[in-house]
Formats: structure tokens, C-alpha cells, sequence
């Protein structure tokens, strides 16, 4: 029942209840005034008939008679309990009896109590007529009153569900003090719930991104090892799309190692950097279980830590190998020039040799300061407008006496508006200084060495082309790596130092260039370093 129904009821029980008291208690006051005010009456009728008596006792029983005919009351004459003249004007019912001294001893009338009755049950009729009207007013008044308090608190129970419902919410108007209040502080409530909410999506929203944007992968769990979240990272190591769905975390590892520590997470305990391999790469896996059920994962990508390793422990085993070759051989001839002994012609000759060796670890120092001077970033190209063919052919002088030597032949083609070149004159000189001198070791002789200009996506490529052995297609991803010799054995016989396309890359690019690499076995190579005209342009060259 609601509010309106209950207080209606409640009203009408209580006008019910408190109507019947007053009016028995009215009935029962009104039917004792009127005995009272009869019961006078008849004590004056009494006393008028005793006086009204003759003294002749004769005629007594006459003039009783006559009376109660007159009055329509019963009149009776006592001598103590004995009735001495008495008339029957009253046959049943109620009556009531007034007395007063006279005659034989005492004049005694009664009169029928129906009158009485009739004004009470008069009185009761007007008095539940009027009840009735009240009960019904009342009863008008209870449902008015219960719709204007019922009213407005069904309001704040739709705005209340509106709260929760994150819908906006509907606030009443009310005059009633109390609902006011009630309505005040749920305003309250929803202004500082909205601000709570607010901060508590600004909260999540600023979580998530700090999830999203960690390079390791992150997974969380509920009690029954579903997964509940995982960010890119996790996705892409574990070769999810962003929408697809993951699996059950207990089938989402195939490897032994990982699954017996999902096994372990999802029974309470804790993993730390537990090293495992998944899809050919190398993770460390911290677990954590969450108190109210569940998991948190966490991957750490060690592939590419461990290439770098790979590549520091190479990076030493090759310099130490470079150097060791030159300083073994240094060490060898200046302990044989300490025997006094040798002939002038074979002391020239070791002489000779340990100042080439000298000059081999002075290049392989000067190649590896250069490299990492640029790839430090400690070195910026200066870039300048500068003729091309003229910054070819500087190049090529300090190789054409060699050239020349073997009889290799050198050509230089120029495109249409490829002749000016925006870039740092000193780095091109050594870039195309590099590519000549590999150029140059791979020749056999009477071959030719071709640089040829081309402007090409707002910028100017250079392609030093020469008719070489040719590289395999297996080593042409690598070819650019430090240290990384087609045929080491050759190359160190040729004096290489193995950085040389090491230092032309990462100087093309510090221009915001690319380089790149085609060759055929037998046939000849092509290197092709872009220059843009400007930083931000798009290469016209793609590394491979």
C-alpha cells in the first residue's frame, strides 16, 4: 500500500475510533442531563399534586386519578412501603419516579423514559450524520494531504533511480520543510557524487593510458583466470588483434615453462622474473595474485636486449679481432728489428709493414670514433648548396691514381636538375670516399665504377654503381651492420675495417635521408644514397 492509501486508512480508523467514543460519550451525557431535567420536573409535579391533596382521604383516590389524567403520568400515594392509592397509566418500559412528601407520607409520579430516548436516538442520528460528513472531509483532507507529501517523495525516488541510472536527475519543489531538506541533501549527494565520478573517470582514464602506453604487456585476471584486461603491448607479444578475444590466461601460454607460472599465479603464489621464450622471443614474467581473486601478469620484451648483448659481445669480439691482427703483427716484426743482424733491405720491409699495420688500427680507431661521434648525435650536418659533380669528382681524385693502376674505369652521369646538392660537402666527400674504396676492393681489373645524380622525390639520390663480384641476396639485410663482412678473410686482406656502410647509413640519414643496396652475383653492386632538399621530406631510397 502506498503512502497516499496508508495515510487515508490510518486517518479514517482514527475519526472512526475517536467519532464512536464521542458519540457514546455525547448519548450517555445527554440521556443523564435529561433524566436530571426530568427527574426535577417531575419532583416539582410531586410536590404540586401533594399540595393539590384535600384533606378529605376520600376522595384522594378521585383526584389521583384526575391528575394522572391530566399529565399522562402515573401518580401513587405511600404510607411508608405501602401503597395506598396508585393508577396504571403506565403498563412497560423504562420510567423514572420522582417522590415528595404529602398525602398518607409520600406522593411518588412516574413518567416513561421514551421521550428520552427519542431525543437521544434524534441527537445520535444528527450527530453520525455530522460524523459521517467530518469522516468523509477528513478522509479528503488525509488523500490531499498524503498526494502533497507522497507527490514529491516519489520524485526524489525517481531522481534517485536517475542518480543511478547516471541519467540527469529531476529534483521536486516541495513546501513541505522536511521533504525539503530531504531534497537538499540529495542534491547534495548527486553534486558530490558527480564530482567523485568525475574524478574517478579522470582516475581510470589516466590509468588506462599509463597501461596502454608501458612497453611491457600487462594482463589481469578474475578468480577464475579469465582475462579481464590486456593492453597493446600484451597483445601484439602474444599476437593478439586489439578487438579480438583472449583466451582462458591458463591456455593462452604453450610453453611449458610459462604455463607451469600461470599455474603457480592462479594458486596464490607470486612469480618473479621468471625468464621464458614464447613466438621466438624472450620474456621475463612477474605475477602477482590480486586479494579478492585473480591475477596481474606482467611480460617484459627481452629480444631486443638480448640482440644488443648479441651485438656488444660481436661489437668486442670483432674490435678486439681487428686490433689483435695488426698488433700481433706490429709485436712480431719490432721484436725480429731488435736483432742487429738483419739486412737494410728486410729491416726497410718490416718497418714498412708495421707502419701499414699502424695506419690499419689508425683507420679502424678514426672509422669507430666517426661512428660513434653520429650515432651519439654529438655530430649535426652542416647542409649546404653545393655542385654535385664537383663533390663526385673531389672524391674520386684521391682513388683515381689506383683506379688508374688497374685500369678501371670511372664515369659520371649527371640528371636534369640533380647537378645541385643540399647536404654537408665534408660527409658526402666521405660517404662517397667509403663507397668508392669498397667499390674499388671488389673489382677485378679493367672494370668501371659509375656514379650517376638523380633528383628524385625533392631530392637528389646519388647511385655509385660498380661492375664487381656482387653481393648474395642472403647478405644484403645485413650488409649495413658494423663489422659485417661478406668474406672476412678478403676484406681484412684488403685492408677493410668493416664500418665503412656503417658510417655512409647513419650519415645519410642524419641529413634525413636513406640509403639503399641492390645487387647480382657476378654482376656488379648499387648503392643509392638520398639526400632531401629539405628535412621532413620523404625518402626516395628505403633502407633494407
Amino acid at each position: 500500500m502506498n503512502l497516499t492509501g496508508r495515510l487515508v486508512l490510518g486517518t479514517f480508523a482514527v475519526v472512526v475510533c475517536t467519532l464512536v467514543v464521542l458519540l457514546w460519550g455525547s448519548e450517555r451525557a445527554l440521556r443523564a442531563d435529561l433524566e436530571v431535567v426530568e427527574l426535577a420536573r417531575l419532583t416539582r409535579e410531586a410536590q404540586g399534586i401533594s399540595g393539590a391533596l384535600s384533606a378529605d382521604t376520600s376522595r384522594w383516590a378521585a383526584e389521583v386519578a384526575e391528575m394522572s389524567a391530566q399529565t399522562g403520568h402515573r401518580v401513587a400515594l405511600r404510607s411508608g412501603d405501602r401503597l395506598v392509592v396508585a393508577t396504571d397509566s403506565l403498563r412497560s418500559g423504562a420510567f423514572l419516579t420522582a417522590s415528595a412528601p404529602g398525602g398518607p407520607g409520600t406522593v411518588e409520579v412516574s413518567a416513561t423514559v421514551r421521550y428520552i430516548d427519542d431525543a437521544v436516538r434524534r441527537a445520535r442520528d444528527s450527530t453520525i450524520s455530522a460524523a459521517v460528513i467530518a469522516l468523509l472531509v477528513a478522509l479528503l483532507l488525509a488523500g490531499i494531504a498524503g498526494r502533497s507529501v507522497a507527490s514529491p517523495l516519489l520524485e526524489i525516488s525517481r531522481a534517485a533511480h536517475s542518480i543511478a541510472g547516471g541519467a540527469p536527475p529531476r529534483f521536486p519543489r516541495s513546501r513541505i520543510a522536511e521533504v525539503d531538506k530531504v531534497v537538499a541533501a540529495l542534491r547534495d549527494m548527486h553534486a558530490q557524487l558527480g564530482s567523485r565520478f568525475t574524478a574517478l573517470e579522470r582516475e581510470k582514464a589516466e590509468t588506462a593510458a599509463i597501461v596502454e602506453s608501458m612497453v611491457e604487456g600487462i594482463i589481469s585476471t578474475d578468480a577464475r583466470g579469465a582475462i579481464v584486461t590486456a593492453n597493446a603491448t600484451a597483445r601484439r607479444l602474444l599476437g593478439y588483434q586489439a578487438a579480438a578475444a583472449m583466451p582462458h590466461l591458463a591456455t593462452i601460454f604453450r610453453v611449458k615453462a610459462a604455463r607451469d607460472a600461470v599455474d603457480r599465479v592462479l594458486l596464490g603464489d607470486s612469480i618473479i622474473d621468471r625468464e621464458v621464450e614464447l613466438r621466438g622471443a624472450v620474456f621475463t614474467m612477474n605475477a602477482r595474485p590480486l586479494p579478492g581473486g585473480g591475477a596481474v601478469v606482467v611480460l617484459h620484451d627481452l629480444t631486443e636486449v638480448r640482440r644488443l648483448e648479441t651485438v656488444r659481445r660481436d661489437f668486442v669480439a670483432n674490435v678486439s679481432h681487428e686490433l689483435k691482427t695488426p698488433l700481433t703483427s706490429i709485436a712480431g716484426y719490432a721484436e725480429t728489428l731488435t736483432d742487429e743482424d738483419i739486412a737494410p733491405e728486410a729491416r726497410q720491409r718490416f718497418v714498412g709493414t708495421i707502419l701499414a699495420n699502424a695506419r690499419r688500427m689508425q683507420h679502424l680507431v678514426d672509422d669507430l670514433l666517426d661512428l660513434s661521434r653520429i650515432e651519439s648525435g654529438r655530430w649535426t650536418p652542416n647542409a649546404t648548396r653545393g655542385h654535385a659533380a664537383t663533390i663526385v669528382r673531389e672524391a674520386w681524385s684521391g682513388f683515381a691514381d689506383r683506379a688508374a693502376h688497374r685500369e678501371i674505369q670511372f664515369a659520371l652521369e649527371v640528371g636534369a636538375d640533380a647537378d645541385q646538392l643540399t647536404a654537408d660537402g665534408d660527409a658526402v666527400h666521405h660517404v662517397l670516399c667509403n663507397l668508392f674504396d669498397n667499390a674499388l676492393r671488389h673489382l677485378n681489373d679493367g672494370g668501371t665504377v659509375r656514379v650517376e645524380t638523380t633528383r628524385v622525390d625533392g631530392g637528389v639520390s646519388l647511385a655509385v654503381t660498380d661492375t664487381g663480384s656482387g653481393i648474395a641476396p642472403e647478405h644484403l639485410p645485413r650488409i649495413f651492420e658494423r663489422f659485417y663482412r661478406v668474406d672476412p678473410s678478403r676484406a681484412r686482406e684488403q685492408g677493410g675495417t668493416g664500418l665503412g656502410l656503417a658510417i655512409v647509413k647513419h650519415m645519410v640519414e642524419a641529413h634525413g635521408g636513406g640509403v639503399a643496396i641492390r645487387s647480382t652475383v657476378r654482376m656488379g653492386t648499387t648503392v643509392t644514397a638520398w639526400f632531401p632538399d629539405r628535412p621532413g621530406a620523404t625518402p626516395g631510397v628505403t633502407t633494407p
